[in-house]
């Protein structure tokens, strides 16, 4: 008997009464829907064990050698227990209890600043490097501010429009030797078209002359070959002879200075006598002149 006494003291032996004693109760589960919890307390209860869960496997992705799968496994009830634990919140606002989206702590990203609204598919750990989602992550540089155009303005100066491309020494020698060589190029093309006519027996390449249209002879018509006979050797126009000098025929009458001053000066005259002139002195004057026998000059 004193056997078996000791025998029931053991650890073992109280550990396994124990268990017997609790198959009897049925182990509390937490309901699949918040709505079904109906008790403050409860519900509270079952939001501390989603945070307990959501802490223990944020814990776990950080560890970036469980694998590509495995990670991606993790974020995903790591973001069921999110919406969830938001439903238990919703439920004990609903029971009359505090409003943990308010007072509760805010999410912050790497460099401490509050991420803009908690809603969405968040990553985690190690699911922030993975191929697809680090692009994510990645901010676009910011594009460079556009100038006003008072500031475009600035930077505009002679330089812009090309006026002081001759002042830096360069562009001046190209210039005059890309010239000399397009000189010397058309002389020796001149030279190697005159010893061909040379060889084909031409002595001398005519010349085509352009023709004085300003130059008549005595009849009023123009003489070819006029210009080289009246010029002289040293091209001089004193030199023309009197027998070969180009005539210039007037087809329209012209007056002399004589004539147009008189004219000018008679409508002159007759401005100021209708501006300061009146009608009937006017008409007196042209009686007496007719009675005179003066011609009347309009």
């Amino acid at each position: 008997m004193a056997r078996n006494a000791e025998k029931a003291m053991t650890t073992l032996a109280r550990w396994r009464a124990a268990q017997i004693q609790d198959q009897g109760k049925e182990k509390e589960r937490r309901p699949y829907l918040a709505s079904e919890c109906l008790d403050l307390a409860k519900a509270e209860k079952w939001r501390m064990q989603i945070i307990r869960e959501i802490a223990k496997k944020v814990a776990q992705i950080q560890n970036a050698g469980l694998g590509e799968f495995r990670i991606r496994d993790l974020n995903d009830e790591i973001n069921k227990l999110l919406r969830e634990k938001g439903h238990w919140e919703a439920q004990i606002r609903e029971l009359g209890g505090p409003d943990y989206a308010k007072i509760g702590p805010r999410m912050l990203d790497h460099e401490g600043k509050e991420v803009p609204g908690n809603r969405g598919y968040k990553y985690f750990g190690a699911a922030k490097d993975l191929p697809g989602v680090r692009e994510l992550f990645e901010q676009e540089p910011p594009l460079p501010p556009r100038k006003t155009r008072a500031e475009l303005m600035k930077d505009i100066d002679a330089d812009y429009y090309g006026y002081r491309d001759d002042d830096d020494g360069i562009l001046i020698p190209m210039e005059q030797e890309a010239e000399r060589k397009a000189i010397a190029e058309a002389i020796a093309v001149w030279k190697a078209k005159k010893e061909a006519l040379l060889q084909d027996g031409v002595e001398e390449v005519p010349e085509e002359e352009e023709e004085n249209i300003y130059a008549v002879d005595a009849e009023g018509y123009s003489d070819e070959g006029s210009d080289e006979e009246a010029v002289g050797a040293d091209g001089d126009s004193s030199t023309i002879s009197q027998q070969h000098r180009a005539r210039f025929m007037a087809h329209v009458p012209v007056p002399s200075q004589k004539e147009v001053e008189a004219a000018l000066l008679q409508r002159r005259k007759q401005e100021l006598l209708e501006r300061y002139a009146s009608d009937d002195l006017v008409r007196q004057e042209g009686e007496s002149k007719s009675l005179l026998g003066v011609n009347i000059q309009k």
